[in-house]
């Protein structure tokens, strides 16, 4: 029988920066409750209540995020896809191995 990670894909979409990590997201703005999800396949979606309006999802998806990864939110950078479903996040000061621990933790729970 396989096991939950066997079946995941080691590509994580994270890659390192001068200043920390940057990790790809697809936005999911309306949703019923703000949460990351980890799909399978590594992909990463932030769902989050507020609407695309004046960039009020945006921020809710940097706050989010800063739950998630239990850091500050000034941490917490867009780098791009401002009006994309999506988006570059750049999170200051930690590792790319801090943050695929996290989201493999996210994927097996």
């Amino acid at each position: 029988m396989e096991s939950p990670e066997e079946g995941l894909s080691k590509v994580w979409p994270v890659s390192e920066h001068p200043s920390g990590v940057v990790l790809s997201i697809k936005a999911q703005p309306g949703a019923k409750k703000n949460e990351v999800r980890v799909e399978k396949n590594g992909q990463v979606k932030v769902c989050v209540t507020q609407r695309p309006e004046k960039g009020k999802a945006n921020q809710a998806i940097l706050d989010t995020l800063a739950e998630f990864f239990d850091v500050r939110e000034s941490r917490i950078e867009l780098l791009s896809g401002e009006t994309s479903q999506h988006k570059r996040i750049l999170i200051v000061g930690c590792s790319t191995e801090e943050v695929t621990d996290k989201l493999k933790e996210a994927c097996s729970g």
